[in-house]
C-alpha cells in the first residue's frame, strides 16, 4: 500500500478589516479642515536712522499770518528788530513790503515803576491837570490802564508824536473823555516843552507820566516857561535777563540794528564785547535815541527828521544803501 502525504491545507489570506465609508469621510473631511500654518513673516527692514536734529532759529518765516518774520526762512538777516517781544510786528510787515529780511532779538523788557499806583487816583482828581503829557507808547499804554482804572475822566493829552499818538486811536473812536490835543512841530521832547499851548491866564498844571529812566529836558523846559509839572515815574525799562548766543551771533553779522529807545542802544553795546570793532549801522526811531546812540560812540547813525513809522523804514533803507545791501 502506497503511503501518501497528506496534502497541506493552504492557509487562508487575511483580509483588510472593512473601514466604513462614512467613517473615511469624516477622516477625510477632518484632516481638510486643520488649519494651514501661515507662512513665515519676512524680516523687518532695518530701522531707518534717526534725521539729524536741527537748531531752531528765532527768526520767523515769512509770511502774511506771520507779522514778525523774515523775507525767507533760509536768508540772512538784515535788519535786527528789538522792541520787547510782541511790539515789532509794524515794523517787521513794513520792511517785508521792501523785501527785507528780519531777525527779532528783543533788547529790553519793561517793569513797574514805583509811581505806577499813584496814577489811578490822581486821575481820578476832577480838573486836577490842564495837560498830560505823553511821550512815548509804552509811556501811552500804561496810561490807559490807569486812566480806565480811574473811570475814564476827561483829560487833555499832548503827545510827543504820531508814533506816540497812534496809542489812543481806538480809544478815541469810541470815548470822547480822551482828547489828544496837541503834537509838536517835531516830535522831540524839548520841543515839545517849547510849543506845549497855555490854557489861559492861570498856571498851567501838567501831568507827566514817565519812563524812571527818560530824563529831565521836559520838565526842565515846561518850568522854565511857568508851567506847574507833576511827573510820575510810572514804569522803567532793564536789559532782557538772557539772550540766546547763536542769535546774538547771527544778529552781529547783519548790516542794521534798528532802536527805538536811549535804553535799546546801551542794551545792544552791553551785549558786544567789543564794540570798538563792531561797525555795522544803527537806525534810530528818532532823534533822542539817535543823539544817544551818538553820545555812546555809535559811528553810524540814521534817524528820520520826523519820526514816526514811515520815517524809521525810510532810515533803515538808507541805512542798508550805505552798507550796499539794497
Amino acid at each position: 500500500m502506497r503511503h501518501t502525504s497528506p496534502t497541506p491545507t493552504p492557509t487562508p489570506k487575511m483580509m483588510p478589516p472593512h473601514v466604513p465609508s462614512s467613517l473615511s469621510l469624516s477622516f477625510s473631511l477632518s484632516l481638510s479642515l486643520l488649519p494651514v500654518p501661515p507662512p513665515p513673516r519676512p524680516p523687518p527692514p532695518p530701522s531707518p536712522s534717526p534725521p539729524p536734529r536741527r537748531r531752531l532759529s528765532l527768526r520767523i518765516a515769512a509770511s502774511a499770518d506771520s507779522p514778525s518774520s523774515s523775507s525767507s526762512s533760509g536768508s540772512k538777516p538784515e535788519v535786527v528788530v528789538t522792541r520787547e517781544r510782541g511790539k515789532n510786528s509794524k515794523l517787521v510787515n513794513a520792511l517785508h513790503k521792501h523785501g527785507i529780511s528780519c531777525l527779532e532779538l528783543p533788547l529790553i523788557e519793561h517793569t513797574k515803576g514805583p509811581d505806577l499806583d499813584k496814577l489811578p487816583s490822581i486821575l481820578a482828581v476832577d480838573d486836577a491837570f490842564d495837560w498830560i503829557v505823553i511821550t512815548s507808547p509804552e509811556a501811552g499804554s500804561v496810561f490807559l490802564e490807569a486812566w480806565k482804572a480811574a473811570g475814564t475822566p476827561n483829560v487833555k493829552v499832548g503827545v510827543v508824536g504820531t508814533g506816540t499818538a497812534s496809542i489812543f486811536d481806538k480809544v478815541m473812536q469810541r470815548d470822547g473823555t480822551l482828547n489828544v490835543a496837541f503834537t509838536p512841530s517835531k516830535a522831540t521832547g524839548k520841543v515839545l516843552a517849547s510849543e506845549l499851548p497855555r490854557i489861559g491866564n492861570k498856571k498851567c498844571r501838567v501831568l507827566y507820566p514817565a519812563s524812571a529812566k527818560a530824563s529831565t529836558e521836559i520838565e526842565e523846559g515846561l518850568s522854565n516857561r511857568g508851567f506847574e509839572v507833576t511827573r510820575l515815574n510810572t514804569y522803567s525799562t532793564i536789559p532782557v535777563s538772557h539772550v540766546d548766543e547763536i542769535i546774538l551771533k547771527e544778529a552781529l553779522s547783519a548790516p542794521v540794528v534798528a532802536v527805538a529807545s536811549p535804553s535799546a542802544v546801551r542794551a545792544w553795546l552791553n551785549l558786544i564785547q567789543e564794540p570798538e570793532s563792531w561797525n555795522n549801522s544803527v537806525a534810530c526811531i528818532g532823534e533822542t535815541t539817535a543823539s544817544a546812540a551818538k553820545r555812546l560812540g555809535l559811528k553810524k547813525v540814521f534817524y528820520p527828521k520826523h519820526p514816526g513809522l514811515e520815517g524809521w523804514v525810510a532810515s533803515i533803507l538808507e541805512a542798508l544803501r550805505e552798507n550796499d545791501r539794497l
